[in-house]
């Protein structure tokens, strides 16, 4: 067992580590104390919040980081939040609904809305749709964003008060995705047609990282994943950087890809090329 898998396997159970606040994120202050025979999905935890987010869906958003991820992605940015309990703090979903409230007007006014984000809010299905259900009361547009790994735990109530899935599609091919994540593309695959069968809006999102996700045949095989789904509004291409390195040494983790640069313009135009194939509409 590898120091990261030692570190994430208790995701479901935890610790007691306090979790820190990623770049540009604002530490979530509404943290309530777990309490006993609590109704399922009143108390969830939470890594940290962004009051003001511009990159998680359309407009401004307020995005929850939720703690706890099955996956191990190797440029994973938060690595600190891959358990739940080490990663979060419990928070109650009504005191973080008062906060989302505070900004509803703001959110409003520019198109946005309340992201669920992580870690991988499927983790912890009952509290995400606590909140997106709440969202949606409060007239406020919802997003998902989720790598789909977990897409069996997403019920149909949950995905019916999710306006949009940003779908993180890491790598089209099964070994190249089991290199990047730690697990198999399938249940992936699985939970992006059932989504265009839904007819539910999605936004893919796929990392671009020179010599592990940018082969020709990985970046061909996402392209005709993407293309095969007809609810699919754009692909967004992202560019790889090193912002998590130091908190994976902080943590004691091993980063494989701390020799890694990021993708040249040429890089992405290259892999823009590919991606947007078949009438794909690509963004960087």
């Amino acid at each position: 067992m590898t120091a990261l898998d030692a570190f994430r396997s208790d995701y479901r159970i935890g610790g007691a580590l306090e979790s820190a606040a990623g770049p540009g994120t604002d530490a979530i202050a509404l943290h309530m104390p777990e309490r006993d025979g609590a109704e399922p999905g009143r108390t969830g935890y939470v890594h940290s919040v962004e009051t003001a987010g511009a990159v998680d869906g359309p407009g401004i958003r307020y995005v929850v980081f939720l703690s706890g991820c099955p996956l191990t992605c190797a440029y994973c940015h938060n690595p600190d939040c891959l358990t739940m309990k080490r990663g979060g703090r419990p928070t109650d979903a009504e005191a973080l609904m008062d906060d989302i409230r505070a900004y509803k007007r703001f959110m409003q006014a520019t198109g946005g809305g309340v992201t669920i984000s992580g870690g991988e809010p499927l983790v912890q299905p009952e509290f995400t749709l606590a909140l997106l259900k709440a969202c949606k009361q409060a007239g406020l547009h919802t997003a998902l964003d989720t790598s789909g790994y977990l897409g069996a735990r997403a019920s149909d109530a949950l995905l019916a008060n999710t306006d949009l899935v940003l779908l993180d599609i890491k790598s089209g091919l099964p070994d190249v995705y089991r290199k990047t994540t730690g697990v198999d593309l399938k249940p992936t695959l699985d939970f992006a047609r059932r989504l265009d069968t839904m007819g539910k809006p999605v936004w893919v999102r796929f990392v671009l990282v020179p010599g592990l996700t940018d082969g020709e045949d990985n970046l061909v095989a996402v392209n005709e994943i993407v293309a095969g789904l007809g609810t699919v509004e754009r692909l967004e291409i992202l560019p790889f950087h090193k912002m998590g390195e130091h908190k994976w040494q902080a943590l004691g983790l091993n980063y494989t890809l701390g020799d890694t640069q990021p993708p040249t313009e040429a890089e992405i135009a290259r892999a823009r090329n590919i991606l947007g194939r078949n009438g794909v509409n690509v963004l960087v």
